[in-house]
């Protein structure tokens, strides 16, 4: 348990130092991309999502760009300058992959940012916390299925890496601006969840519009077999929580961590190990 308070100048310095302090230096174009097979690269093309993907890197680095002048903390304003650099390392690491292997995807004007910058941050925030939390088991799923070749799932951990530093940065950067505006425990948790809300409205829109280009029929019938194969919604939901909780111990333990969504996976595999204890009751008492 964190031995600094939320919302103190200690944990403001902590946080944002330990955000830079693990910066990692790269260059997209140096990275050993691998190549691929013909059936690795029909693979690799038939996901529907590159173009949402792609879009979606470059409109978070912009906005946290747009985002960094208004922070009035030079600790803060320093880290969060920090992230907008990254963000837009993301997004050119996917240009780099979409021109490699010849990816459906490609540059789309960035649409207007709301005039309320801050509010536009934490959106993007907790989307992140949300994409990165399901990504980590949909990430292990892909891996495991021997989807692409483990040199190109090396790549992408870079990139998990740094979603992970920016999702523990984001929570502790939250809970030093509710705790320095008196938020208490139950308004923050709130609001949480209110953004929560907003963000997997979000990632449902970007799944819809990620199908409408081949209405999803090519990805389905020659992939998922690779990723449905033995799936269940249990294992995912354990995959997510276990991949949560490795990622995160990489972290120093002072630093705060997201507990929302891990603590809704404890609840529903607590809630289904229930069930599958009651299903052979209920089985006895049907006969």
């Amino acid at each position: 348990m964190s031995l600094l308070e939320a919302g103190s100048d200690a944990h403001k310095e902590f946080f944002c130092r330990q955000f830079i302090d693990t910066h990692q230096v790269f260059d997209p174009e140096a990275l050993p991309w691998p190549e691929l097979t013909e059936a690795e690269l029909e693979r690799l093309r038939a996901v529907p999502f590159w173009q949402e993907v792609y879009h979606t890197e470059r409109r978070a680095g912009a906005i946290v760009d747009a985002f960094t002048p208004q922070v009035t903390d030079p600790a803060v304003r320093e880290a969060v300058r920090l992230q907008g650099y990254e963000e837009a390392r993301h997004a050119d690491l996917i240009r780099v992959m979409i021109e490699r292997y010849g990816l459906d995807a490609h540059r789309q004007p960035i649409e207007a940012f709301p005039a309320d910058l801050e509010t536009a941050f934490i959106d993007f925030g907790f989307g992140e916390c949300l994409d990165a939390f399901l990504g980590f088991g949909a990430f292990k799923s892909a891996r495991q299925s021997q989807f692409l070749p483990e040199s190109m799932f090396e790549i992408f951990d870079v990139l998990m890496f740094e979603e992970t530093r920016h999702i523990v940065f984001f929570i502790n950067y939250m809970a030093w601006r509710e705790r320095q505006r008196g938020l208490g425990r139950l308004r923050r948790e709130a609001k949480s969840l209110r953004f929560y809300g907003r963000a997997l409205g979000r990632l449902l829109g970007m799944v819809r519009r990620g199908q409408q280009p081949n209405d999803g029929r090519d990805f389905a019938v020659t992939q998922t077999n690779l990723f449905l194969d033995g799936f269940s919604f249990r294992g995912f939901v354990e995959d997510c929580y276990r991949e949560n909780a490795r990622r995160m111990h990489a972290f120093d333990p002072d630093l705060m961590q997201p507990r929302l969504l891990p603590g809704i996976a404890d609840l529903a595999l607590r809630g289904l190990g229930v069930w599958d204890k009651g299903r052979p009751f209920l089985r006895r008492r049907a006969i």
